[in-house]
């Protein structure tokens, strides 16, 4: 049996790993320092030269002149992104909803965290990733990142809170290192956030003018300038206040930028008002056949032979003679003239439902649909594509809750995200926000499923920030009730709709296992047998099963089942994709009917097995089911 690792991944070691594999000749050893005793710490290292003359290209070292964006501590930001930590995600089934039915995340914890637990799960899953981070007005709260201390120190205490029970604190502009701290909260979410993305993914994040140009450059350094996409500029509101000394602010910006290559992006549907001509001056004159039973006519019954029509500014020859009865053409019209379309092109419009008109005399067709293929998206949104402002989502808000607490929230309207989610095509995909705030993006994504009837899955992450309000402690319990009462709001609007309205609620906590690591000398019989379970007393089996689940990279919103075998309880996940049993006594019997039942992965407790099991292991699932990866907690 093999011990299965439950720390997240060391992202810098893989990367020195894939080093290696592309050039093993550069890698070498090294004396890093001394330990204790005075001892040479050597360990494997990359030589730079040797590296150079691999590359074959000029490399910038030392102080030689460069273009590049930068700021204090920038390069631990970078060590953190990398950083494993210890920690692990508890289901809450009674904050959930619909638990064992929902594919919808609800996580409550710090982002860089949770980024990192999700990471070896969601690598390139994610379709889409909207966020709206604290935009560092000078009254703005971020995550307090600790950069004083060593990495090694850095997973002990990530993610504690605070006596608040929060890792806030309120960036001010008199504090001088304003952009740094703010630059150093963003980069390694981002650095994270990219390695969810699929490769036609994309990522959607809101700001305002505080810190735009700083975003942008970090944006193009994490995703590559060549995947930048757009600058959305969004109305945020249609009465600006007159504060500012030069000009009356009423937008905030959307920065997208693309995995690889995301598509096309598909904005407004317009839909028709008046019918439209199809003569055009600047074409060349051709002939279309209009077919007489999808071509409408307000003409009074009468018989019009071939011959010379049109209007001063478009000269319309009909080719044959027709005859209009009962308000009808009864044969086909054929005319020639200068023209938008070509035959093939008025065949296809007809198939897909386009109205055709000779109205009058004068032969001049024209087209009418309800619906026009969507046009690719502007750089503007507003209200003439259907989104809303400051105001509306406010009102949202205060109308699920009938109570008003929204000016503390800074809330986007459903509407746009709506828009952006729309822009993808995306039925079928995941949506993720690690600052979700009021939960808006889980709002959208359920609106659109029950519209489209679309299957979209989202993962909403938010920090448990204290509020003021007396009925609601954190944020996460606002996000949380709002997406109940929008699925139920949603329900009563699209009766007919079968959208997935539950979430299933996961919280960030120190590992499940013991802190195993102490000194020789600490060790004593009464220690060891204190020890005899590395597993902490608090937790119960679905907590181990789903630090297993991140461990072994298996979606967390996956069926879970629950059967008895032999006095044991067994957790059957995915229809036996993965098999596992955390009871205090595994029998041989358990054991051996898990094997039969031919899992890709079986885990047990490494502790809890009988010798005469612990000795027969290996040798059934040889018997039963060879292939099974087999892995202990």
């Amino acid at each position: 049996m093999e011990k299965l690792n439950l720390e997240t991944k060391n992202l810098a070691k893989d990367k020195f790993i894939k080093l290696a594999e592309l050039f093993p000749n550069a890698i070498t050893e090294t004396i890093l320092g001394q330990d204790e005793e005075g001892n040479d710490i050597i360990d494997r290292a990359i030589d730079a030269d040797v590296l150079r003359q691999e590359i074959g290209e000029h490399v910038i070292e030392g102080r030689e002149e460069r273009y590049e964006f930068t700021w204090p501590d920038k390069r631990k930001s970078m060590l953190l992104a990398n950083a494993p930590i210890n920690k692990t995600l508890r289901p809450i089934r009674e904050d959930s909803l619909n638990f064992d039915e929902t594919e919808n995340l609800y996580i409550e914890g710090d982002n860089l965290d949770v980024l990192k637990l999700l990471r070896e799960t969601y690598l390139g899953k994610v379709k889409m990733i909207y966020i709206d981070p604290p935009y560092n007005t000078g009254n703005d709260f971020v995550y307090e990142d600790d950069f004083a201390q060593k990495m090694e120190d850095y997973k002990e205490v990530s993610g504690d809170f605070d006596e608040e029970g929060n890792r806030l604190f309120k960036n001010t502009d008199s504090n001088g290192r304003f952009h740094t701290d703010w630059l150093n909260m963003m980069y390694p979410r981002l650095k994270l956030a990219r390695d969810l993305l699929s490769d036609d993914g994309i990522i959607f994040i809101s700001i305002d003018d505080h810190e735009v140009s700083n975003l942008k450059k970090m944006c193009d350094e994490v995703f590559g300038e060549s995947k930048f996409v757009e600058i959305f500029c969004w109305q945020k509101t249609s009465t600006p206040p007159n504060l500012s000394y030069k000009t009356k602010k009423s937008v905030e910006y959307i920065l997208a930028y693309e995995k690889q290559n995301c598509g096309k992006l598909e904005g407004l549907i317009k839909y028709s008002k008046s019918t439209n001509g199809l003569m055009n001056q600047s074409n060349n004159v051709g002939i279309l056949q209009f077919p007489h039973e999808y071509t409408e006519t307000s003409m009074q019954d009468q018989k019009f032979k071939s011959g010379k029509y049109g209007t001063k500014s478009y000269d319309i020859e009909l080719m044959n003679d027709i005859e209009i009865k009962d308000g009808k053409f009864t044969t086909d019209v054929i005319l020639k003239g200068k023209f938008k379309w070509n035959q093939n092109y008025l065949n296809e419009q007809v198939k897909n439902g386009t109205k055709l008109y000779i109205k009058t005399k004068a032969f001049s067709p024209s087209y009418d649909k309800e619906e026009y293929d969507p046009e690719k998206p502007w750089n503007i949104i507003d209200k003439s594509f259907g989104v809303g402002t400051n105001v509306n989502a406010s009102d949202e808000l205060d109308n699920l809750f009938t109570i008003n607490f929204s000016e503390n929230l800074y809330p986007k309207p459903s509407s746009l995200i709506s828009y952006l989610i729309s822009m993808l095509d995306m039925k079928d995909s995941i949506i993720l926000d690690f600052f979700s705030g009021s939960a808006t993006t889980a709002h959208a994504a359920m609106e659109l499923n029950a519209k489209d009837n679309g299957n979209r899955k989202y993962i909403m992450v938010q920090l448990p920030e204290k509020t003021d309000n007396d009925k609601f402690e954190t944020i996460c319990e606002i996000g949380k009730e709002r997406i109940r009462r929008a699925g139920k709001k949603i329900k009563e609007d699209y009766p007919d709709s079968k959208f997935d309205d539950g979430f299933r609620v996961l919280r960030v906590d120190s590992s499940n296992m013991k802190d195993v690591y102490y000194k020789p000398e600490v060790y004593s019989q009464s220690f060891l047998d204190k020890m005899e379970s590395n597993i902490k007393e608090d937790r119960n089996e679905e907590d181990l099963l789903f630090q297993v689940m991140l461990s072994l990279g298996i979606d967390l919103s996956s069926k879970i089942e629950k059967e008895k075998i032999s006095d044991n309880k067994v957790l059957i996940v995915e229809d036996g994709f993965l098999i596992s049993c955390f009871d205090e006594e595994i029998s041989e019997g358990t054991v051996e009917s898990i094997a039969k039942k031919q899992p890709y992965y079986a885990v047990f407790s490494e502790g809890k097995m009988s010798d005469s099991t612990l000795a027969n292991f290996e040798q059934i699932f040889d018997t039963y089911s060879p292939t099974t990866i087999r892995k202990v907690i």
